[in-house]
């Protein structure tokens, strides 16, 4: 058992170094043989293996006859695997991307915080408030300041008590993660962020789920605006 548990710990090493190559481009399209590979990490063949087939399973690299192992498209990827998107949120965004974010964002949040306010228990609106709390007093760069937000969010899609809602959480984390260094450094973002979630909050509170809706998509919208702003995106489109 402890072999194996120690094997399994080396797998996931090795994933998490592959993943990193991936994402930094540091393979190009091919991945190297295998025997290179497990030189290159210093394990046996079998573990190299079994990393490889995971990232395989995750539709993250095709194996071709006389080609090798080619790596995907991160479009290919198989988001929903939490794993999956923890990695290709390593990656530094594009402009699709960033479009592809928030228009995912536009199509869950406004819904799971109208859910929240018509389903959401007196535990899941009491620990929202709890998260927005923590939130209104971090000013952005201050170190806890990405986890109260990422806490706020996720908590409203708990609380939505749909569970393939819940299962999108790592994606909305990954999101937060990604646009919230673009757009928190400018002059007054702060003081509007703070509002935009408060009203998100208290429609909530209110068990008004239309104005939950509208609060959470007009959130959603400032930071669509702000990325746009400095990047060259289309408008996301809304469902």
């Amino acid at each position: 058992m402890e072999q194996a548990n120690k094997d399994r710990s080396l797998v996931s090493k090795v994933m998490d170094g592959l993943v990193t190559g991936i994402v930094e481009e540091k393979y190009g399209a091919i991945l190297p043989p295998q025997d290179v590979l497990s030189k290159e990490f210093d394990v046996s063949r079998t573990v190299m293996r079994e990393a490889l087939s995971m990232l395989l399973a995750r539709d993250m690299l095709d194996v071709r006859p006389k080609i090798g192992t080619r790596i995907r498209p991160m479009s290919d990827w198989r988001m929903i695997d939490e794993d999956v998107v923890n990695w290709r949120f390593r990656a530094k965004p594009d402009p699709l991307f960033l479009r592809d974010v928030i228009e995912f964002r536009i199509l869950i949040e406004p819904r799971a915080s109208a859910q929240a306010a018509a389903r959401g228990s007196a535990a899941d609106i009491a620990g929202i408030r709890e998260a927005f709390e923590a939130f209104r007093v971090i000013r952005p760069g201050e170190a806890s300041y990405q986890e109260a937000d990422e806490l706020f969010h996720t908590r409203i899609v708990v609380a939505s008590g749909n569970q393939f809602f819940k299962q999108m959480a790592a994606i909305v984390r990954g999101a937060l993660s990604t646009v919230n260094p673009i757009v928190t450094d400018k002059d007054g973002l702060w003081e509007g962020a703070v509002s935009s979630h408060q009203r998100v909050l208290e429609a909530i509170e209110r068990r008004d789920p239309n104005e939950a809706e509208i609060a959470s998509l007009a959130l959603i919208d400032f930071t669509a605006g702000e990325v746009g702003g400095k990047f060259s995106t289309e408008p996301p489109t809304r469902v």
